[in-house]
């Protein structure tokens, strides 16, 4: 298995990520317009964006994935916090220990920018995703419970 690569995604990446995110959307049943996507992603493509980071993952050389890193703040957990918004992987690359990789480097990257902690969401129903997720250090909080209100009309 070759190692993945990473690249900081910026405005010139979204005609290749975009379809990503679209994929990612559909497999997730995110229900969201071209142009909703488009607006969502932009900010994180940004040179040194305040909100985040997007990563484009490579392997041979092909675009294999994406994953987004959203920054935060939590009092809580005693400083910058971020959640890993979105980790795709075409299905051609998923069960060869890629998204381990990725994960690991997530991981690294948070660390390089002062961030506390990490947070992400996962389907109730992935129990693959599930057993990634808690090899690489994520535990789930069984004390709370996430919940959304959307405030801003998209």
């Amino acid at each position: 298995m070759d190692s993945p690569c990473f690249q900081v995604a910026n405005d010139s990446h979204v005609a290749d990520l975009l379809p990503l995110v679209r994929a990612y959307h559909e497999f997730e049943q995110i229900s969201l317009s071209e142009q909703q996507r488009h607006n969502a992603v932009l900010p994180l493509l940004a040179p040194d964006s305040p909100v985040g980071r997007v990563w484009l993952i490579f392997t041979f050389g092909k675009l294999v994935g994406y994953v987004a890193l959203c920054f935060g703040y939590s009092i809580e957990l005693g400083g910058r916090d971020a959640f890993i918004d979105e980790l795709f992987l075409v299905e051609s690359a998923r069960g060869q220990g890629i998204g381990k990789q990725v994960l690991d480097f997530v991981i690294r990257q948070a660390a390089s920018l002062d961030i506390a902690a990490l947070h992400l969401e996962v389907a109730r129903a992935n129990d693959r995703a599930k057993r990634l997720y808690s090899q690489a250090g994520f535990l789930a909080r069984d004390r709370y419970h996430l919940m959304t209100c959307k405030v801003a009309p998209n």
